[in-house]
């Protein structure tokens, strides 16, 4: 998806791209925009949930002015591994680490949403900065949706083109490699795995395996 951010003071909002199912036991891939106050760089907030948990947060500032222009936000979701991107630079990636206990979004079929939503309870300095709803209306642009999946009818599952599908078994190369270190060293603001506070008793087994 392409997406060109709400501009100006966008403090409290928060623009939303997410795969997610339905149920108690939902499964869940984020990307969300934090708004800031004019001149503040956006917080790009990514998470997984599985299996209904979640708690898994990374989080980026940009390299560029997400309010400028579109900009390409993808996901790769196969049953190895999560990968998000920016314009084809993977800033995340969150691999399947059920062999030690994890549960892995990989059994229930996911719907793609998108949202402009309110949220000044926590989502510009934890929520210290409100919504200015003197700036309103607030827009953010979304364009140029693609999708290869395999769509669930019925019960069934059938790929587009191909029963086996590259992306299926898609993984990072050198190159991408790379640039995901790159961004992680750069623009990484909080990673969830390196937060002692949080997890006192220890940090969740997949951050030994990341």
């Amino acid at each position: 998806m392409q997406l060109k951010l709400v501009p100006g003071n966008s403090a409290g909002t928060v623009t939303a791209y997410y795969l997610s199912s339905k149920g108690s036991n939902w499964d869940e891939i984020d990307f969300e925009f934090l708004g800031n106050l004019s001149g503040d760089p956006y917080i790009l907030h990514t998470n997984v949930f599985s299996q209904g948990k979640g708690n898994r947060e990374q989080q980026f500032y940009l390299w560029f002015d997400p309010t400028a222009d579109f900009h390409t936000y993808s996901i790769l979701w196969n049953p190895n591994r999560i990968v998000f991107s920016v314009d084809g630079s993977p800033i995340r990636e969150f691999k399947n680490a059920e062999s030690i206990g994890v549960p892995f979004p990989k059994d229930q079929p996911m719907r793609i949403h998108s949202s402009l939503w309110n949220a000044d309870d926590w989502a510009t300095r934890g929520g210290l900065v409100k919504t200015d709803w003197s700036n309103a209306p607030f827009t953010a642009s979304y364009r140029n949706f693609k999708a290869d999946a395999c769509v669930v009818s019925s019960g069934k599952s059938s790929c587009s083109g191909s029963s086996n599908p590259a992306w299926l078994s898609e993984e990072l190369d050198n190159t991408k490699q790379e640039r995901l270190r790159w961004a992680q060293k750069n623009y990484m603001i909080y990673n969830y795995c390196s937060d002692s506070k949080r997890f006192p008793q220890g940090f969740p087994p997949e951050c030994k395996s990341a």
